[in-house]
């Protein structure tokens, strides 16, 4: 069958204390849904690691509105190591995770009453949907963005709802973004001095800003909690960008990767090949990730920025049952029932 891709599943953030940082996101976004948390070691992926295998801790965190998650991703056998300069918009990789919500003038001023400082006022894009941007206490930047997209209710927050990333190329970078994960919507395409930049690190330069949507809904068993979401790629006009992980270790700190959940491995991977995308990191069978299991690979945009994608084997569904699901016994491009997906919630961490 061909792939099939059931949306983006998670962005990875490495920081130096797995835990502070969850709850922080926690509490300015809500994401407080435990799918899984682990030590153990990357033995897979020594060609971004410098050759050697290092240790980690990991826990991947979701929101029960729907949206993707946040793989919180800390060394544990190095120190992590910060970029050796300060990145600015439309440097190459992700600059920017976006976070849904229902009404950004609402969260707004939530974040306001919470203590958690906005990088200037709501602004409104062409197609109607209002935003503003925030750092977390790492320094990283997120854009709270409103969406249409929700799997349950959202009174506070909402998932991951996709990412920023800085490119060299806009035209080149569709190849993959457009061309094969099928984000041909455009909502936005406009190269100027864009207002809603100015707070951002050399947000007062031209950039071309290209938001992409996809215009087919996503499929498979995590489609309707995940959703489609969106890319925004960001081209530098003024100045030639830096990779934001340049001369570092996949892992260290910053916005790793961005992964998307598919269906069909071997499809997507002839796919990407044909494309110019080849695997450059693929663990062929079923990976084991403590309480999940799946088999991930990796690609590089053109810009090198690390691609996961993740067929999804096994997920908790109550732990304390020890109800586990393995998705390659139901048909690949059904969607798992609501009712299944919302047992999610029992595995809620509370401050």
């Amino acid at each position: 069958m061909a792939k099939l891709i059931s949306g983006i599943q998670q962005v990875g953030i490495g920081i130096p204390d797995v835990h502070k940082a969850w709850k922080w996101y926690r509490n300015a976004f809500g994401i407080d849904i435990r799918m899984f948390e682990e030590a153990a070691e990357a033995a897979l992926m020594t060609r971004y690691t410098g050759g050697e295998v290092h240790a980690r801790h990991a826990a991947l965190a979701l929101h029960m509105g729907g949206g993707a998650g946040m793989e919180i991703w800390q060394f544990t056998s190095r120190t992590p190591q910060p970029a050796p300069f300060e990145g600015q918009l439309g440097d190459t990789g992700i600059f920017i995770c976006k976070v849904k919500c229902v009404d950004a003038d609402a969260m707004h001023a939530e974040h306001a009453r919470r203590g958690i400082a906005s990088l200037g006022p709501v602004h409104t894009r062409p197609d109607g949907s209002k935003h503003f941007y925030l750092k977390d206490p790492h320094g990283y930047h997120f854009e709270v963005v409103e969406s249409k997209e929700w799997f349950g209710p959202a009174p506070y927050g909402g998932g991951v709802g996709g990412a920023v990333l800085g490119v060299s190329d806009v035209e080149k970078s569709l190849r993959l973004y457009r061309d094969v994960l099928g984000y041909d919507r455009v909502v936005m395409d406009e190269t100027a001095v864009h207002p809603a930049f100015a707070p951002l690190p050399s947000g007062g330069q031209t950039y071309r800003r290209v938001v992409l949507k996809r215009s087919q809904p996503t499929a498979g068993p995590f489609s309707e909690l995940l959703g489609g979401g969106e890319i925004e790629l960001v081209q530098a006009m003024d100045r030639a960008p830096r990779n934001l992980f340049e001369g570092r270790f996949w892992g260290d700190l910053g916005f790793i990767h961005l992964c998307w959940d598919v269906r069909d491995m071997k499809a997507l991977g002839e796919e990407l090949e044909a494309a110019g995308f080849p695997f450059t990191v693929d663990s062929s069978s079923s990976f084991d990730m403590g309480e999940a299991s799946g088999q991930f690979t990796y690609v590089e945009d053109p810009d090198g920025t690390w691609i996961e994608f993740v067929e999804t084997h096994k997920i908790p569904i109550l732990k304390s049952l020890g109800w586990y699901l393995d998705t390659r016994k139901r048909p690949q491009g059904k969607a798992l029932p609501k009712w299944m997906l919302k047992m999610l919630r029992f595995s809620r961490v509370k401050d």
